[in-house]
């Protein structure tokens, strides 16, 4: 098995690439050394790129790779590769292939056989959801909203019942409007933490009711301007949903309180906690499931 956990770079290799999302410093030493070493680096924009290698001192040959030719030189990359050389891949900002181009190369890898490496980094994503404030044990990504409001509606739309925390990227021109129509669709009372300029000079992130959140937005020009992270508290949970309930008790007759909870709360979407404690009632008033250890046979 080989251990890419070294800076070597490897003949006949893709590397996935995490670049900073703002500050430059967050480019690790480990991606440095690696975009400094392989033969060429497929950039979503040769330019931008051509700036951030620049500051490192890295001449490493650049080939654009964006969404308007990704399907055609996709293969013709992947068969240099399996000719011997390496290729790293890199965005404009953050962790390829997060709302930026990528698939149809690693997926071309993989088919080919090629070894593909991740270089983790920076992720304005995974950076809101850490500073939100919201939960983090279950989540979603959603991409960007559509520009138009129905379409963007439509879109808010699906997030009405969802369960999870849901991540949102959304542009300057149109974050008052994408907030409207998330407090229209969602209602007022939904928290959501908008984030802008995530590791940048003028960083700001705040976690409010989503209708205290758009005045807020709303009361200075200034937070309009960057990029933006939305990062939106899931649907609140029925707990004392009866359908809950009575999905419990089946699971419960076979199985033990902890693992009918845990299935339940994938079932119906409803929290896990207070369906284990749900759980444990039910098992003392006579509800029996089996015993925690799985193990159904008598003691000997």
């Amino acid at each position: 098995m080989i251990d890419p956990s070294d800076s070597e770079v490897r003949a006949g290799a893709l590397y996935v690439v995490a670049t900073p999302i703002g500050n430059l410093g967050d480019l690790a030493p480990r991606a440095q050394a690696v975009l400094a070493s392989v033969d060429r680096i497929a950039a979503e924009d040769t330019r931008s790129s051509g700036v951030l290698l620049s500051h490192f001192g890295i001449r490493t040959p650049l080939v654009a790779l964006h969404e308007h030719n990704e399907d055609r030189v996709a293969e013709a990359l992947i068969q240099a590769v399996r000719d011997g050389s390496s290729l790293a891949l890199i965005s404009d900002a953050g962790t390829p292939l997060i709302s930026d181009p990528g698939y149809a190369l690693v997926r071309a890898a993989r088919a080919a056989g090629v070894p593909v490496y991740a270089l983790p980094g920076p992720c304005a994503a995974i950076a809101a959801l850490s500073v939100s404030g919201l939960a983090t044990d279950s989540f979603m990504f959603a991409g960007f909203l559509p520009a138009k409001s129905a379409a963007r509606r439509a879109k808010l739309a699906t997030l009405a019942n969802e369960p999870r925390t849901a991540i949102l990227y959304e542009s300057a021109h149109r974050i008052g409007e994408s907030l409207a129509d998330l407090v229209a669709v969602l209602g007022g009372a939904r928290r959501v933490c908008l984030a802008r300029e995530l590791s940048k000079r003028f960083e700001e992130s705040i976690t409010l009711p989503a209708a205290e959140l758009l005045a807020w937005q709303q009361a200075d020009g200034n937070r309009s301007r960057g990029e933006f992270v939305l990062v939106v508290e899931g649907a609140p949970a029925a707990e004392d949903s009866v359908d809950a309930e009575r999905v419990l008790r089946l699971l419960l007759a076979e199985l033990p309180a902890s693992r009918a909870a845990r299935l339940t709360a994938e079932i119906t979407g409803c929290a896990r906690k207070p369906l284990y404690a749900l759980a444990l009632k039910l098992s003392d008033a006579g509800v029996q499931g089996a015993p925690e250890n799985g193990d159904n046979s008598a003691s000997t």
